[in-house]
């Protein structure tokens, strides 16, 4: 009885040893699990605040918040999308986030959608100081401008062959990548609503990059995910004989331009045929008097004043938008000169191809996956 006794009160402190030392080991690891996500959120927000634009040259006070930097979207290759986030004016965390590209292909979203079109600053054409757009999108949305592809403005990539094999495919699935970063980084946005928004050849690049991230929401982790509401695009371009055949039209029937223009081209421009619309003589003379006469307005409102950079010719339709008011590239490089506005963007070593145009000629060899 008294070895029977003994045997059990052995077990009984066995057992509750090991009690001991199973609530120890949890309670470690609930320590660790704190400190790690202690850890993580603080090297989270060192990311955040790394990318935090305090103040631009110029710049009114604001009391929104900014960031710009760099995402990575390939790490072999070396290459990385540039963004400008701009939080909404009035009850940022209520709003939902817009993302905004321009086309070209290869116009910057930083030097003609946020400084000339609907971003919060537009440069001054005095002095390198800034003034506030009253008619910005950042008081209904938060603004994500992207420059994409790498190549446009300060996107860049370490692999010389990217460039030549740039297209559609490349840009959209670069830009997916660049949402699941960009999420990773700011994950206190990954709920909010989000619309992909653009212009011009942004009809390639918005449905595209839409059909990404639907598909790509079915097959990354939860944490993944991107809570995607819609897309919305502007005079999009999306196949350049039935586009320039609708504009030539429009033209006509709003008597921009006249019965002979318009007969002219309508006998020498084979618009099915983008080939023959692009390089033939005859075709180049006849839309060449249509743009002489767009030239002196503003296509995208016939009652607005206009400017152009320089005259339009056929073979640089698409990649330069028109601009009103003022002439956007002459002041676009005080705006981005400033190297308290180019810090987060020369950290990784350079600059690709910024350049005071603000577009870069992607478009000669970009491979474009829309068929007619």
């Amino acid at each position: 009885m008294g070895l029977v006794s003994s045997l059990s009160s052995t077990n009984i402190a066995v057992s509750l040893l090991l009690l001991v030392l199973v609530f120890l080991s949890v309670a470690v690891s609930a320590v660790d699990e704190v400190k790690n996500g202690r850890v993580e959120r603080e090297l989270l927000v060192q990311q955040q605040e790394g990318d935090r634009v305090s103040r631009l040259p110029g710049q009114p006070e604001v009391s929104f918040k900014q960031y710009a930097g760099y995402v990575t979207v390939d790490e072999s290759h070396g290459r990385a999308l540039f963004y400008w986030f701009l939080e909404s004016t009035h009850r940022p965390h209520d709003k939902p986030l817009l993302l905004w590209l321009n086309g070209g292909p290869g116009c910057s979203s930083i030097g003609y959608g946020e400084a000339e079109e609907l971003g919060p600053f537009f440069p001054s054409k005095a002095q390198p100081e800034l003034t506030f757009n009253r008619h910005s999108w950042n008081k209904a949305a938060n603004l994500l401008f992207l420059e994409s592809p790498v190549g446009v403005g300060f996107s860049y990539t370490n692999t010389s062959t990217d460039i030549s094999q740039l297209g559609d495919t490349m840009a959209a699935k670069d830009a997916h990548t660049f949402l699941i970063n960009w999420f990773r980084r700011f994950p206190q946005l990954r709920s909010r609503d989000l619309y992909i928004a653009g212009e011009s050849y942004a009809g390639h690049y918005v449905p595209q990059l839409a059909e990404a991230v639907f598909d790509g929401n079915k097959n990354v982790s939860k944490d993944d995910q991107i809570n995607f509401k819609g897309f919305i695009i502007g005079n999009a371009l999306m196949d350049d004989g039935t586009d320039q055949k609708g504009m030539v039209e429009y033209a006509w029937d709003h008597a921009v331009i006249s019965d002979q223009v318009y007969d002219k081209v309508k006998h020498a421009c084979d618009f099915a045929d983008e080939e023959e619309f692009t390089s033939a003589a005859a075709c180049k003379e006849a839309l060449k008097g249509y743009f002489d006469v767009y030239y002196l307005i503003d296509m995208y409102s016939l009652f607005a004043p206009a400017c152009f950079n320089d005259s339009t010719f056929i073979t640089r339709r698409r990649q330069r938008p028109l601009i009103r008011g003022q002439l956007a590239p002459r002041f676009f490089s005080k705006f981005v000169s400033p190297p308290n506005f180019l810090c987060a963007a020369s950290r990784r070593g350079y600059i690709a191809s910024l350049n005071s145009e603000n577009c870069v000629n992607l478009h000669i060899n970009f491979v474009t996956n829309f068929e007619k």
